[in-house]
């Protein structure tokens, strides 16, 4: 699917320094980027599940060692 993506003049120099660091193309690195994002927002979604059914089941010994 094709996309347009507005750049300012100085977020696109930006771009064209990484592609050119990396030896990508600057398509290849916004990809990378979206990428690496999506990931991170999954680690962040799983991480609040897990602290969901966790904090509950040791909230009375979390509470007694913050006031230690």
């Amino acid at each position: 699917m094709a996309m347009t993506l507005r750049l300012t003049d100085e977020e696109n120099h930006h771009l064209d320094e990484l592609a050119a660091a990396e030896g990508r193309s600057k398509q290849e690195i916004m990809r990378l980027a979206l990428a690496d994002r999506w990931g991170r927002l999954q680690k962040e979604q799983q991480l609040g599940e897990v602290l969901s059914r966790v904090l509950p089941r040791y909230r009375g010994l979390l509470e007694r060692i913050g006031t230690a």
